[in-house]
């Protein structure tokens, strides 16, 4: 959870996780650091398992690095090991840019009327074994979208920041 509390962390998790593959410089520039602040933060990630260093190219120096997996999701486990005040602030931190996305959302249809984006709430009630197989689909459905990057996408594609939580929800009743 830790990993997940700085901002410059979540840019680049977010940019790692979407399938690029950067350079320390090439990381640093997009959020803004130095290139020796923003290998701090990769060596941390790596790590933690969040990423890995990808295969040298031509200049030894330039080290490229690349998620861990295809996704990165924080189980019941991580936020009970982290405790409560630790895994509040990195949640805080995580979804730390989901104001700016909304506002980016309101802007577009002001401007133009745009259909593009969503927010979502609803509940559902789930066997366990039914919100297991919801969160699998859900990351099926991402899945198909992933490995398009800032350098290799269909023309027109735009980039989206995608949430998805499923949390347990209060209730009055007790079944």
């Amino acid at each position: 959870m830790r990993a997940l509390a700085h901002p410059a962390r979540q840019r680049l998790i977010t940019e790692l996780f979407s399938g690029e593959v950067l350079t320390a410089t090439e990381a640093a520039e997009l959020c803004d650091l130095t290139p020796s602040a923003m290998s701090y933060h990769l060596r941390a990630l790596e790590k933690w398992g969040i990423v890995t260093r990808d295969g040298a190219t031509g200049d030894a120096r330039e080290r490229p690095w690349r998620a861990a997996a295809d996704s990165l999701t924080v189980t019941p486990e991580a936020h009970r090991a982290a405790g409560t005040t630790a895994s509040r602030t990195s949640v805080h931190a995580w979804f730390g840019d989901l104001e700016e996305g909304l506002d980016r959302l309101s802007a577009a249809v002001a401007a133009d009327g745009s259909e593009q984006g969503m927010t979502s709430r609803g509940r559902l009630w789930l066997t366990d074994a039914e919100e297991r197989a919801l969160r699998e689909r859900l990351h099926g459905v991402a899945r198909e979208f992933r490995g398009r990057t800032r350098r290799d996408h269909p023309d027109g594609a735009k980039p989206f920041d995608v949430y998805a939580l499923i949390l347990p929800a209060l209730t009055s009743d007790p079944d």
